[in-house]
């Protein structure tokens, strides 16, 4: 049984100081999701904190082309075809503060196993939690592919 994974975060090329690291920690009834994230875009407007869209894609790669650098990341990891939000890729949303952002949740629409060779990805707008497929969450800007510690 597969208990842990991790997925590195990498910034695109209009965000290449972007890093961080995603950590997926199988429990009994269910997965916890620890996120740390460094280099966010951020305003420095004082009560402007940035919001950015944060999901679990099908691709398998962090590589695209000219027009979507993390194309092959493909749409959010959805095997049970749910409307958004419930796709299983579906995760809550950063909140960046100074360019950093940090996230711990538990969830049960997957279990570790299911992720593996996945990849998620940072897109530059907050989840609307309505449109589908995405969210309306913008460009991607950060990808990290997800593997077994």
């Amino acid at each position: 049984m597969i208990e842990t994974a991790k997925a590195k975060i990498t910034g695109g090329s209009m965000h290449p100081e972007i890093c961080g690291e995603i950590c997926f920690n199988q429990m009994r009834d269910g997965v916890l999701i620890t996120t740390q994230i460094c280099n966010l875009p951020h305003s420095n407007i004082k009560c402007d904190s940035r919001i950015f869209g944060f999901h679990i894609h099908e691709g398998n790669s962090c590589t695209g082309d000219s027009k979507d650098e993390f194309k092959n990341a493909l749409t959010h990891y959805n095997p049970q075809n749910y409307n958004h939000p419930q796709h299983a890729g579906d995760m809550p949303p950063l909140f960046e503060n100074n360019g950093y952002a940090y996230l711990s949740f538990f969830t049960n629409r997957f279990e570790v196993k299911d992720v593996i060779g996945k990849v998620v990805i940072i897109h530059d707008m907050p989840d609307d939690f309505t449109t589908n497929p995405s969210g309306n969450s913008g460009t991607k800007i950060a990808c990290g592919k997800i593997e077994v510690c």
